[in-house]
C-alpha cells in the first residue's frame, strides 16, 4: 500500500545532495494569464545550461498556461493535441497517458515516459491533469545524449508553476454533460523576502459518455522556494496524486463496420469497481551560481506510485471467443493488478561559458543516477480453448451484472530492478555570431534484475552504452535560424516477454534539418523540419497473452510544420500539420498469433496526416474583456491492430469552441464545446474487440474568482 510517510521523510533527509533550476526561461505568449508572472534572470535549465532554446538545433513546441487555459484544457493528454506530431496510443483501458511522438512510441503495456522539470518520470501518474503545468516542452528528435532513456521522436517536458512572492490566487468550479463537476484552485505568496510557497490542486467526481464508467481524481501540489543568497536558491515540491476509474477497454468492431458501434457501450462488470491509481512524489531541487559565467545544479526526486484493482475484459484470442459465431455471446477474461514502483532520482550539472582558441564555448557537463523498482502481480482467469466455454460470457446487448465470477490465478509476478547511472557532456562551440556548432555525448551504465516469482528464477542483465549528439546552427539574423543534427539514443526496456525473458534495450537514430524563426515582423514565429528516425528492439503488444513483444526493427520518416502569427492586435491564428510515415523495417514473425508481420507494415496508431488550425479572437463585451476562439483538429486513418493490416481506424475531424468574458476583475466565465458537430471517431485501438471511441459533443461551463 501507498506509505505516504516514508518517502516524505527520506525527502528531508536528502535535503543537504539536493536538487535544481526549475524556472522557465521565456514568459508567456500573451498577456492574458492574470495569475503567473516568472521572472527569470538567466537561461539555466536542467541538461540545458545557458543554451536557449533557439539555439538548440531541434524542433521544440510549447505548449503553456495561456493555450491551457484558452482552450479549457484540463488534462495532459488533451494539452498535446497542439503538437501535432504526437499522437495517442492505447492507454491500458483508459489508465495512463500513452502517446507516441514522431511514429514512436514506448512499451504499449506501460506509461509513456515523460520529463517533470527534468526529472523521468516511471512509474504510474493515471491522467495527469494541467493545474501544476506552467509550460509543456515537446522537444522533437532524440534526446537521449542529454537527458537519458529517451525516445528517438521526442522528448517531452513538464514545467510546473512556481512559488511567486506576491499574493497571488483564483479558485474555479466546472461543470458540464455526462454530470462533470470539478474544482480547481491556486494559492502562492511570499513568507519574507526569502522564502515563498505554492499550493495548488484539483478535483473531479464526473460521469463520462461510457456506460458506468465514471472518474474521480484528486491532485494537490504544495511547493517551497528559499532564496538562501542572492546567488543560491532552494526549492522543493510536492505531488499528491489519488484517482479511480473502471478500466475500460472500448467497444468490438467486427467486419470494420464502425457504424455499428455504440460509443456509450460498456463490457465489463460492474461489480469490479475502480482501478485505483496513487503517487507521492518529492523534487528537492538546489540552484546556485558559482559565478557570472558557471553554475551549478542539483537535484534530487523520489516516488512511489502504485495501480491496482480488478476488470473484466473482452477475450481477444479466436480461439476462446464465441462472439465471432454468436454475436450474443461475447467471451471475456478477468483480471486483477497490483502494481507498485518506487522510483529514485538524483542528478549533479555543471555548465558556463569558457574561450577556448578564440572561441566561446557553452559547455555542460552532468551525472545522473536513478534506482527504480517495480513489483508486478497480475492475475488472470480465461475460458478454456476451443470449448465453448460460457462461464463469464455476457449477452452485449443486454449484460448480466450477476453471473458467477471465477477465480484468478497468477499470471505474472515479478520484483524488478532497475539500476541507471549515466555521464553526459555537452559543448556549444559559437564559431562566428551566426554560427554554432554542437557536439554532446551520454555515458549510461545500466543494470536490471527481474526475479520471476512464479518460478523463483531470476533474470540479469547490465549494459553500457554510448550515445553521441551532433547539431549545427545557422542565424541567418535575429529573428531566423537553421539547424540540423544527429543523434543516437538508448532505452532499457522493462519487464518480461511471454516465454519470460528479459528484453534487449532499445537503440535509436535520428536525423532532421530544418529551421526556426521567432517573431518575423514582430508576427511570425515556428519552425519546420524534416526527420528520419530508426529504432531496434521496439515492443508491441501481443493480444493473444497479454505481454509485450518485440517488433524488431521500425523506422519513421516525415515533416512536421507549426506557424503562429498576429493577424491583428487582437487576432491570432496558430496551425500545425505533421506527415509521418512510421513502418517495420524488417519482416516479423508473431509466434504468439503465427502471422508474419511484413517489412513497411504500418506501426499502431500513427496517422501519416495530423495537423490543426486554431484561431484566437481577443476582444470585448459591453466593455469587460472576452476571449473566443474555435480550433479544428484533422487525424488521419490509422492502423488499429498491429497483426492484421485491413483494420484501420478511419479519419476523423473536430471542430471545437471556446470562450470567455470578464465579469469583474476578480470575477470570469467560460465555456468549452468540444466536437461541435457531433462526429463519431475513434481514438486509438490495440486489438479490434479493444477499440476505444471518441467522445460525442462534450460541454462545460466555468466560473473563476481570482485576486
Amino acid at each position: 500500500m501507498l506509505d505516504l510517510k516514508t518517502p516524505f521523510i527520506f525527502s528531508l533527509v536528502a535535503l543537504s545532495v539536493s536538487a535544481a533550476a526549475q524556472t522557465d526561461e521565456s514568459p508567456l505568449q500573451g498577456d492574458h494569464d492574470e495569475l503567473e508572472h516568472i521572472e527569470v534572470k538567466r537561461h539555466f535549465q536542467p541538461y540545458r545550461g545557458n543554451v536557449p532554446l533557439i539555439d538548440t538545433p531541434q524542433a521544440i513546441d510549447r505548449i503553456n498556461a495561456d493555450t491551457l487555459a484558452n482552450e479549457g484544457i484540463t488534462r495532459f493528454i488533451d494539452a498535446l493535441d497542439f503538437a501535432p506530431t504526437v499522437v495517442r496510443q492505447n492507454n491500458s483501458g483508459g489508465m495512463f497517458d500513452s502517446f507516441a511522438i514522431r511514429g514512436f512510441s514506448g512499451d504499449e503495456n506501460n506509461p509513456s515516459g515523460y520529463l517533470i522539470n527534468g526529472f523521468n518520470v516511471r512509474g504510474y501518474s493515471g491522467n495527469r491533469s494541467t493545474v501544476n503545468v506552467q509550460t509543456i516542452e515537446v522537444m522533437k528528435g532524440p534526446g537521449s545524449a542529454l537527458y537519458g532513456q529517451g525516445e528517438p521522436g521526442g522528448t517531452i517536458n513538464i514545467i510546473t508553476k512556481k512559488p511567486q512572492f506576491e499574493e497571488q490566487g483564483y479558485i474555479q468550479g466546472t461543470v458540464g454533460n455526462f454530470d462533470k463537476k470539478q474544482v480547481e484552485f491556486d494559492y502562492t505568496n511570499g513568507i519574507n523576502s526569502d522564502m515563498a510557497y505554492r499550493v495548488n490542486g484539483s478535483y473531479e467526481d464526473s460521469d463520462t459518455y461510457r456506460d458506468n464508467v465514471f472518474f474521480k481524481n484528486l491532485n494537490l501540489n504544495p511547493s517551497f522556494i528559499w532564496n538562501i543568497s542572492d546567488h543560491t536558491s532552494l526549492s522543493y515540491q510536492m505531488e499528491i496524486l489519488d484517482q479511480e476509474k473502471p478500466l475500460d477497454r472500448g467497444v468490438f468492431i467486427l467486419n470494420n463496420d464502425f457504424d455499428a458501434v455504440d460509443a456509450e457501450d460498456f463490457y465489463g462488470d460492474v461489480r469490479d469497481g475502480a482501478h485505483e491509481v496513487k503517487a507521492f512524489g518529492h523534487q528537492l531541487v538546489l540552484n546556485h551560481e558559482l559565478n557570472h559565467n558557471w553554475h551549478l545544479l542539483s537535484g534530487f526526486a523520489y516516488r512511489h506510485s502504485s495501480f491496482e484493482g480488478q476488470s473484466s475484459d473482452t477475450e481477444l484470442s479466436e480461439g476462446r471467443q464465441l462472439l465471432y459465431t454468436d454475436p450474443s455471446i461475447l467471451s471475456r477474461q478477468r483480471r486483477t493488478r497490483d502494481y507498485q514502483a518506487q522510483d529514485l532520482s538524483l542528478r549533479f550539472e555543471l555548465s558556463g561559458a569558457v574561450d577556448v582558441a578564440g572561441f566561446v564555448n557553452n559547455v555542460l557537463f552532468g551525472l545522473d543516477y536513478y534506482n527504480y523498482h517495480i513489483d508486478t502481480d497480475y492475475r488472470r482467469w480465461r475460458t478454456a480453448w476451443g470449448a465453448g466455454d460460457t462461464t463469464y460470457s455476457i449477452d452485449p446487448e443486454n449484460p448480466d451484472y450477476t453471473i458467477f465470477r471465477p477465480d484468478v490465478t497468477p499470471t505474472t509476478l515479478t520484483a524488478e530492478k532497475q539500476k541507471g547511472l549515466g555521464f553526459y557532456a555537452q559543448d556549444v562551440i559559437e564559431l562566428t555570431d551566426a554560427t554554432k556548432l554542437l557536439i554532446g555525448f551520454r555515458v549510461d551504465k545500466f543494470e536490471q534484475d527481474i526475479l520471476n516469482k512464479l518460478s523463483n528464477e531470476g533474470q540479469e542483465q547490465d549494459q553500457t552504452e554510448v550515445t553521441p549528439r551532433f547539431g549545427f546552427v545557422y542565424e541567418i539574423n535575429d529573428s531566423v535560424s537553421l539547424y540540423t543534427s544527429y543523434a543516437e539514443g538508448f532505452r532499457p526496456n522493462p519487464g518480461l516477454d511471454s516465454d519470460r525473458n528479459a528484453f534487449a534495450p532499445e537503440e535509436t537514430t535520428s536525423f532532421e534539418v530544418g529551421a526556426k524563426w521567432e517573431n518575423i515582423a514582430d508576427m511570425f514565429s515556428g519552425s519546420v523540419a524534416i526527420f528520419d528516425a530508426e529504432k531496434t528492439n521496439m515492443l508491441t503488444a501481443e493480444p493473444n497473452t497479454g505481454f509485450s513483444a518485440t517488433l524488431g526493427e521500425v523506422e519513421s520518416q516525415g515533416l512536421e510544420f507549426q506557424l503562429t502569427t498576429d493577424l491583428t492586435s487582437d487576432i491570432r491564428l496558430d496551425m500545425a500539420y505533421a506527415y509521418i510515415d512510421a513502418k517495420t523495417a524488417n519482416e516479423v514473425n508473431n509466434l504468439d498469433w503465427g502471422v508474419p508481420i511484413p517489412k513497411g507494415s504500418r506501426l499502431i496508431n500513427i496517422a501519416k496526416h495530423s495537423g490543426y488550425i486554431s484561431l484566437n479572437h481577443f476582444t470585448s463585451i459591453f466593455e469587460k474583456e472576452a476571449f473566443f476562439g474555435v480550433t479544428m483538429r484533422y487525424v488521419g486513418d490509422r492502423l488499429g491492430q498491429t497483426t492484421d493490416p485491413t483494420f484501420i481506424l478511419p479519419s476523423y475531424t473536430l471542430v471545437n469552441l471556446a470562450g470567455s468574458v470578464n465579469i469583474s476583475d476578480e470575477l470570469s466565465m467560460r465555456f468549452d464545446v468540444n466536437n461541435l458537430f457531433d462526429r463519431d471517431y475513434f481514438e486509438n485501438s490495440y486489438h479490434q474487440l479493444w477499440t476505444m471511441p471518441g467522445s460525442p459533443t462534450n460541454y462545460t461551463v466555468s466560473v473563476k474568482y481570482q485576486f
